[in-house]
């Protein structure tokens, strides 16, 4: 499903899901439609530019496609994973 490994050159995680690496940081595209999913939100693409509600964050009408793409598939990687906040 998926395989997680930290660049040597590069300060954030990688997700390798369905043949497309994803820059997974903390506040990135990917990160928060994984954060949505994991959350139960629903789908509303948008990141930060830096750490999570600690600088600017960017909409979906401010995104670009790859951009776009890759909060969909961080949701979709959860969602599949199947990991969930349990709120009991």
């Amino acid at each position: 499903m998926s395989i997680e490994t930290q660049s040597p050159t590069a300060a954030f995680w990688s997700v390798s899901w369905k043949g497309v690496d994803y820059d997974s940081r903390h506040g990135g595209p990917f990160d928060r439609g994984s954060a949505d999913s994991y959350y139960h939100r629903r789908r509303d693409p948008h990141y930060f530019l830096e750490g999570t509600h600690t600088s600017p964050r960017i909409d979906r009408e401010d995104m670009t496609d790859l951009e776009i793409d890759a909060y969909y598939a961080g949701y979709e990687y959860n969602e599949e994973s199947g990991d969930k906040k349990d709120w009991g």
